[in-house]
């Protein structure tokens, strides 16, 4: 009768010849037929190379993917490009730089076989005398700034990256993240609720929303906004009268500082007068909470409210004048200078304030709102 072999019995035969043992030595001590002997062998070596090309797809898979993925990037590329890689380096590194900010740069330069320190030299030594460069980047810049502020400031450079690219915008994540970095501008998510436990404790918020008040100087709204044309960055600091929606003080500066934010109240106290009543709401900014700026509020016994840390909403009012500033009027026109910025943000804030109805106050402008209350008043 034929004797059976357990797979214990095999593999142990097999590991014989592996580790160099004479097949005809383990022939005769082990009594196999030598037919079954290369069977065995033959199942065993099948096995081995099935494992193997198994392994070897799961190991390589997301590999292939993603070169599969960076080829059809690569192919994209090509075809809006306005020369082949064969051409010489100088058109290439031109038609490189039309894509700059749309593909990732190591896409751009696989694609036209440029080397990357070839390449950032390229941009880096160009970009400041590259009208189209400054021109792409500006108005990348401003729909960033749109994006974010409607998001309520919750969208990072992965999502505004994605809103962008919906629209028809070709933008990779890194030229976003790289341009927010440039304009400070931070998502909220990761640190709001550290932030709102530690800071809720120590700085109060009196306004808590209620934007609907019964007298001027009640209560005053400060927020600072970042614009930028050219290579020329501002921050405007201005304060509204919430009774009016009057601005009562503004200031351009450019640097986000203590000194710009105190500077823009001293004009709008002196204007105005404010008894100690006054209630002066801001964010939870550093030059908000400096101990130059506590100390000042605090001379003047007057009340420092805070919003809630990244709660945009409770500083609403601000948000929805900057909205207005920049689409009626900063968004809307090249400056020639920082001479013709400064007059035409100060003929807007002449229009907001004296032409421009407000849908809180029935439709009456600011200046309207305050000369109707000082009527009442004088007929009191």
């Amino acid at each position: 009768m034929k004797r059976k072999y357990d797979d214990k019995e095999k593999q142990s035969v097999i590991d014989r010849f592996i580790s160099g043992e004479p097949s005809a030595s383990i022939l005769t001590d082990a009594g196999i037929p030598k037919s079954t002997f290369y069977g065995w062998l033959r199942a065993y070596r099948e096995a081995q190379n099935a494992a193997k090309r198994k392994s070897v797809n799961i190991r390589n898979f997301n590999l292939l993917e993603n070169k599969v993925a960076r080829l059809e990037g690569i192919i994209e590329i090509l075809k809006s490009a306005t020369c082949t890689p064969k051409a010489p380096l100088k058109q290439r590194l031109y038609a490189a730089e039309q894509l700059y900010g749309r593909h990732s740069v190591h896409m751009i330069c696989d694609a036209f076989d440029i080397p990357r320190g070839t390449f950032y030299n390229h941009v880096l030594r160009n970009k400041k005398d590259n009208t189209w460069y400054a021109k792409r980047r500006e108005e990348l810049r401003l729909r960033i700034q749109e994006i974010y502020d409607e998001s309520n400031q919750i969208f990072g450079a992965t999502k505004i990256a994605a809103v962008m690219r919906n629209e028809g915008i070709h933008v990779s994540d890194e030229m976003v993240r790289r341009l927010m970095h440039d304009m400070r501008l931070i998502s909220i998510r990761q640190s709001a609720k550290k932030l709102y436990e530690d800071e809720g404790r120590k700085y109060k918020n009196h306004l808590n929303q209620e934007f609907d008040v019964n007298k001027p100087n009640e209560v005053w709204v400060c927020d600072v906004t970042y614009f930028k044309y050219g290579e020329n960055a501002y921050y405007i600091c201005v304060i509204i009268d919430l009774f009016s929606r009057m601005v009562v003080g503004y200031k351009i500066g450019k640097t986000n500082s203590t000194q710009l934010v105190k500077s823009t109240f001293q004009i709008a106290y002196k204007a105005r007068q404010p008894d100690s009543s006054l209630i002066f709401h801001t964010d939870r900014g550093g030059n908000y909470r400096s101990k130059t700026m506590n100390d000042y509020i605090r001379s003047l016994n007057i009340a420092h409210s805070f919003s809630r840390a990244h709660v945009p909403y409770d500083n609403s009012v601000m948000e929805s004048f900057f909205s207005s500033m920049k689409r009626e009027e900063l968004y809307r026109t090249k400056y020639r200078s920082e001479s013709d910025f400064r007059n035409a943000v100060d003929k807007y804030i002449v229009f907001y304030n004296t032409k421009r109805p407000h849908k809180k106050l029935q439709y009456k402008t600011p200046e309207q709102k305050e000369e109707k209350y000082a009527l009442k008043i004088a007929d009191l």
